[in-house]
């Protein structure tokens, strides 16, 4: 029997790439759930001054996860252009 390789089958860098992307997603997905749970806390908290620094703390990494992610996107997407 001979060996033979399949007309259509993605390379090992497109099934790469469509994993990374899916993660970036996913990561960006849950930092935007950051922050609709940091504005949660803001809104509940009445007062509490910790519950509010809180908030500010988990609004500025869910931020920091967005920029993170974004930038990670774009730096990908330049590779991905250089490489084609």
């Amino acid at each position: 029997a001979y060996a033979q390789t399949i007309a259509n089958a993605p390379t090992f860098a497109e099934v790469g790439g469509k994993i990374i992307l899916f993660l970036l997603r996913v990561f960006g997905f849950v930092a935007i759930i950051g922050l609709v749970i940091s504005g949660l806390i803001y809104l509940t908290a009445g007062g509490d001054y910790e519950r509010i620094d809180l908030a500010k703390k988990s609004f500025g990494y869910s931020l920091v996860g967005i920029l993170l992610v974004l930038g990670i996107y774009v730096i990908l997407k330049q590779i991905g252009g250089i490489l084609e």
